[in-house]
C-alpha cells in the first residue's frame, strides 16, 4: 500500500502514475474520475488490469469487471476508518511530513485491527 498527500485543489489522477512508478500491482481499481486514455494505456503497458468504469460520454465504452470493481468498498471502508481519527479528519498537523506520517501511523493501527 502506497499514500501520499496533495493539496486539496488538485485532482487525484495527478498522483495516479508517480504512486504507481512505487508499487507492482495486478489490478487498479478506481472509480470514473481515473478514466483517462493516457492512465489507462501506462495500466496496460505494464500488464496491470484496468478496473475502471468508464464515463457516460466516451465514445468506446470499455469493459468493466464488476465482480472485482466490488473489491474497491475494501479500500473506501478503510478510508472511512481512517477519518474516525480526529487528527486525521481535522488536519490539525501543518506540515505535510508530519500528516503524512500521522496517516500512516492511523493505518497502521486500522490494519493490525
Amino acid at each position: 500500500m502506497e499514500l501520499d498527500i496533495t493539496p486539496g485543489q488538485d485532482a487525484d489522477i495527478t498522483q495516479a502514475e508517480p504512486i504507481l512508478e512505487k508499487i507492482n500491482p495486478d489490478a487498479f481499481l478506481a472509480d470514473k474520475a481515473y478514466d483517462a486514455e493516457r492512465l489507462i494505456d501506462r495500466l496496460k503497458e505494464r500488464g496491470i488490469t484496468v478496473v475502471i468504469p468508464p464515463k457516460r460520454n466516451r465514445t468506446t465504452q470499455r469493459e468493466t469487471d464488476f465482480a472485482l470493481y466490488r473489491e474497491r468498498n475494501l479500500v473506501e471502508r478503510f478510508f472511512n476508518k481512517l477519518k474516525q481519527f480526529r487528527a486525521i479528519a481535522t488536519r490539525y498537523d501543518k506540515l505535510k511530513s508530519t500528516f503524512l506520517a500521522a496517516v500512516q501511523f492511523a493505518s497502521i493501527i486500522i490494519l493490525l485491527n
